[in-house]
């Protein structure tokens, strides 16, 4: 299933009273659960060959979401590129390789920022805006849930 289906379908059970959403495109089946209180939502993603996923563990989200990280954003003024999934952040390509992007490098919309691995498939990030790395709010390796904060663009 492509991305942008993706995200369009976790913005419409988010914005919606829907508390959870199953789809199946083809051999492809995902299926899209909202959280009880919190805005955040759970999104599964089911192989046709009887592969099971379990969900990630609690504990490291609610880390990641309780990190001053958060508070980053308000004290920096421009574009906030956030995350369309739920993943881990990789700066570059390859262990060893050089990041796709450091603070102070140009970026126009559409060049990638970094990659967001996500059961497996290595899914690159682009940038929504042009303008210049004014600061990145991700370590490499680190897990990021969905619309978390990843760079800022000035």
């Amino acid at each position: 299933m492509d991305l942008r289906k993706l995200k369009t379908l976790i913005d419409l059970v988010a914005e919606s009273d829907i508390a959870e959403l199953e789809v199946t495109e083809g051999e492809s089946k995902v299926r899209i659960v909202k959280s009880g209180g919190a805005a955040q939502n759970q999104v599964v993603m089911m192989q046709p060959q009887g592969a099971h996923y379990a969900p990630a563990p609690a504990a490291p989200a609610a880390a990641v979401a309780g990190a001053p990280v958060a508070a980053a954003p308000a004290e920096i003024k421009g574009h906030v590129v956030k995350s369309p999934m739920v993943g881990s952040f990789y700066r570059s390509s390859a262990p060893g390789a050089p990041a796709f992007v450091e603070v102070g490098t140009v970026v126009k919309e559409g060049d990638t920022l970094c990659i967001i691995e996500a059961m497996k498939l290595l899914n690159e990030i682009d940038a929504d805006a042009s303008g210049v790395i004014k600061e990145i709010l991700v370590e490499n390796g680190q897990p990021v849930e969905f619309g978390q904060p990843l760079f800022i663009i000035g």
